[in-house]
């Protein structure tokens, strides 16, 4: 029976196979080409389901993972603190060293603002003090191009009564002057006087700039003898800079040959002398126009309340003939 019955069955999964196929070749050719393209999007569909899952599994897996490997915080700021107590004493040490390295650099750094050669004569007969500017070297640029235009002014503290100047040098920082003074002074005055050379930059369209200076008290100095000497320059006083200063103006000139005319444009003011109780002033400009001592014209602007540094920007206008150019101009302030 058993053997009949397997015998049985192949011969109807035969039939069956057979009977299938009769099918399938009795199937158009639109409907089999669905068939495959069904079973073929059906497997796809299959491995997609598959992959996704075992992508989740894994990274389950990694985060589990990543717990186990977290790392305490606790003791993380417990190792941070126990470094910074070690620390902290070596940090705290740093910015004294820092400022004794900084005033060495600084010291190290100094700007040198060159040297000046000069010499000394005193006529005691006279009581005449003749002083040479000789030269000066080494100096330090003042303009973009990296050079300056030196000239020295000349004067005895403390009445600064009586200044001389050399010739402006263009473009050099070691100019030669070879320029004499003679200033007047009596033997019983000499030992009270400071011979000082300021030695400024020139420029053509702002205030000069002071370079540096040398100061030479008489009452060191032979003057039994012609003194020569070379002395380095030093930084001008600051603080009687400022006593004696009283502030600047910046103003516009324009002449027109043809129609005669002279424009003057009063731009601003800076840095003014303090001369009201409340430390300001109520400035204006008086514009005088003189020929000789005589006063041709005279005009001023409005006034700037309670200001140090005025802002005018105010224009006026005089006719001067081209054969009167040469008078004297000058600008007044008043407060």
């Amino acid at each position: 029976m058993g053997r009949e019955g397997r015998g049985q069955n192949r011969k109807n999964i035969e039939m069956l196979q057979n009977k299938a196929i009769v099918q399938w070749n009795k199937l158009p050719i639109w409907a089999i080409i669905l068939i495959i393209a069904g079973s073929l999007l059906f497997l796809v569909c299959c491995v997609y389901c598959v992959c996704r899952r075992c992508c989740r599994k894994r990274k389950k897996k990694e985060g589990k993972k990543g717990l186990k490997g977290a790392v305490d915080l606790k003791s993380v700021q417990l190792l941070g603190n126990a470094y910074k107590e070690k620390v902290q004493p070596d940090l705290d040490e740093l910015p004294v060293n820092m400022e004794d390295n900084e005033d060495a650099e600084s010291t190290k750094s100094e700007v040198k603002l060159g040297k000046l050669q000069f010499s000394l004569d005193y006529d005691f007969q006279k009581g005449e003090l003749s002083v040479n500017v000789i030269q000066a070297a080494d100096l330090p640029g003042m303009d973009m191009s990296g050079t300056s235009d030196p000239y020295v002014k000349v004067y005895l503290l403390p009445d600064k009564k009586k200044k001389y100047e050399t010739k402006v040098h263009r473009k050099t920082l070691n100019p030669v002057f070879n320029e004499s003074f003679t200033f007047k002074v009596p033997y019983a005055e000499v030992g009270s006087k400071i011979l000082t050379f300021a030695v400024y930059d020139f420029d053509r369209f702002s205030k000069h700039d002071q370079i540096g200076q040398v100061q030479v008290p008489l009452n060191s100095i032979d003057l039994g003898r012609v003194v020569e000497d070379w002395r380095d320059l030093t930084s001008p006083d600051t603080e009687s800079e400022k006593e004696n200063k009283l502030g600047d103006i910046c103003f516009s000139l324009r002449y027109v040959p043809t129609a005669g005319k002279l424009t003057v444009v009063i731009l601003e003011a800076k840095n003014l002398k303090k001369m009201d109780v409340g430390g300001l002033s109520d400035p204006y400009v008086k514009i005088a126009l003189l020929q000789g001592s005589k006063r041709l014209k005279k005009k001023k602007t409005t006034i700037k309340k309670n200001t140090l540094n005025p802002y005018f920007n105010e224009s006026f206008g005089f006719e001067v003939p081209f054969e009167q150019i040469q008078v004297a101009f000058i600008l007044r302030w008043s407060t």
